[in-house]
């Protein structure tokens, strides 16, 4: 049996996924993705044209395996709708208390890129939580509730500061706070 060997892109992505996410995007030289990925720099360029294109594809990596996973976590819910939103923000409690959880890459990406707004990966970090603010704003919809969209907002920022909150206080519990006021705003939104 003869194992298949992985392309080389797709070992420089892999690379820069565990690379990138583990240190951030400054702190690592295409020489360290190179080296893991088992290429040469050269290959690297071959894939892609510079570190920024890199990035840009690394987040781009990441965008569907991450809505994939909050859309399984909701659906896989007990309860109705707020405790389903609230499930979201209990998952990434359980995962925030991994050792190797370094919080949400997209927005890390973002802090490291705050100085460079047109950055590639800023636009596709941008396009991932609109993303995940149009999906909840559809679930939201198809239940009746009226004000979706701005419902949908407000659970992306609670998502979003509790993402944040976290990596500042190294503590997961604010997900789970988050999800309860996310579960309480639905819930209203649901009665009325």
């Amino acid at each position: 049996m003869t194992k298949q060997i992985e392309p080389a892109r797709d070992r420089i992505l892999t690379a820069a996924n565990k690379l990138f996410y583990a240190e951030g995007i400054r702190a690592v030289s295409l020489d360290t993705i190179a080296e893991k990925a088992g290429i040469t720099k050269k290959t690297v360029y071959y894939h892609f044209k510079s570190k920024d294109d890199l990035i840009e594809a690394y987040l781009a990596s990441r965008d569907q395996p991450n809505l994939k996973l909050f859309r399984k976590w909701y659906s896989e819910a007990e309860g109705g709708l707020p405790e389903k939103v609230e499930a979201i923000f209990r998952q990434i409690a359980k995962n925030a208390r991994h050792p190797k959880w370094k919080g949400c890459g997209f927005l890390r990406t973002a802090a490291e890129l705050a100085n460079m707004p047109g950055h590639p990966a800023m636009k596709v970090g941008s396009a991932h939580k609109k993303k995940f603010e149009a999906w909840m704003a559809e679930e939201f919809e198809a239940a009746g509730l009226d004000g979706a969209a701005s419902l949908a907002r407000h659970v992306v920022l609670l998502l979003d500061g509790a993402f944040s909150t976290i990596l500042v206080h190294r503590d997961a519990a604010y997900a789970e706070a988050a999800g309860v006021a996310a579960r309480a705003l639905v819930a209203g939104a649901v009665k009325a």
